[in-house]
């Protein structure tokens, strides 16, 4: 069996120790263990990569902190609209869902849009009528209830202004100085070194007019090409949108010939740094190498290698 790796992240930000007491980054900890043990175990029992990016994915939609399925925050109108995209390197294939409301793992439904729709992105109630024609797992409104990110969405309900996911602090002034780009991904390569992609998230807090990130954009938030690499970000997705930052690092490696924490290098700390884009990327290529890189000031982030060698890390 040839060499396989898998790489996640929970999201990007002002994430600081000092705002984290022991116990919540233990669990915090913990749930990117969980989405690397399940994405490890489908590529030790051989897997495809897709299979692995997607299941480590849905661990992290299944667990309340990250702001993605079940953690979800709320828009504008005090509901869940949710986004998420996978991307297959081997073939170019790719599916994508944004706006989508109920679905307990959007990761699955945007794999159904790959296989099933012959579309790439479906959006709003579209997207959620193919899900309940394909039996798609739904939850009611109370299974994304989280008086955590509910009392976040109070604060800013009532103004004009949107949170980039969440402010760890009790004080409004400082939502936009301590913010969290709350989305979650993964990364994969099996060991027939295919790479695939795939990225979660609901968004920002308070959001309006249908808002579209990142996210489910490929190229922009998610990406992967077997030639070069498979890439999921996480930040504020505009300028991630603006530097079609996925699809940008592919190119780098392509057509420069730059390995690809190189190229990753040069997109994290030098294109998006010039048009205000903050955040990060996680990165592999085909020979299962990773990288992790973030110009904030962290990122929830991990990584595991057939050769048992691993991380988990929050802070720079």
């Amino acid at each position: 069996m040839g060499k396989f790796t898998i790489v996640v992240h929970g999201g990007a930000g002002t994430i600081l120790k000092k705002n984290m007491t022991p116990d919540l980054e233990k669990i915090y900890l913990q749930g990117l263990h969980d989405a690397l043990f399940a994405g490890d175990a489908v590529l030790r029992n051989g897997g495809t990569a897709l299979q692995a990016a997607k299941a480590a994915v849905i661990v992290l939609e299944d667990n309340v902190l990250f702001n993605a399925g079940r953690g979800s925050v709320f828009n504008s109108e005090g509901e869940q609209e949710m986004d998420a995209a996978v991307m297959d390197g081997s073939s170019l294939r790719a599916g994508a869902v944004t706006g989508v409301r109920n679905v307990r793992n959007p990761i699955e439904l945007a794999t159904q849009v790959m296989l099933k729709s012959n579309h790439v992105i479906l959006a709003g109630k579209g997207a959620n009528d193919f899900a309940k024609e394909l039996g798609i797992k739904m939850e009611p409104d109370e299974y994304f209830f989280s008086q955590y990110r509910y009392d976040q969405w109070k604060k800013l309900s009532e103004s004009e202004i949107y949170a980039l996911d969440h402010t760890s602090s009790d004080d409004d002034s400082e939502v936009t100085s301590n913010r969290k780009f709350g989305t979650v991904g993964a990364v994969a390569c099996d060991s027939e070194g295919n790479l695939a992609a795939a990225t979660s998230t609901g968004g920002m807090t308070n959001k309006k007019y249908g808002r579209i990130g990142d996210t489910p954009l490929i190229g922009c938030g998610t990406y992967a090409n077997n030639r070069n690499c498979a890439i999921s970000a996480t930040g504020h997705g505009e300028p991630f949108i603006r530097a079609v930052a996925a699809h940008d690092v592919g190119c780098l490696m392509e057509y420069k010939g730059l390995s690809l924490g190189e190229a990753m290098r040069v997109v994290v700390f030098e294109k998006l740094p010039s048009i205000e884009g903050e955040g990060g990327l996680i990165g592999v290529d085909a020979q299962g190498n990773c990288a992790m890189l973030f110009n904030s000031e962290g990122m929830y982030r991990g990584y595991r290698k057939s050769d048992g060698s691993q991380e988990v890390a929050i802070y720079k």
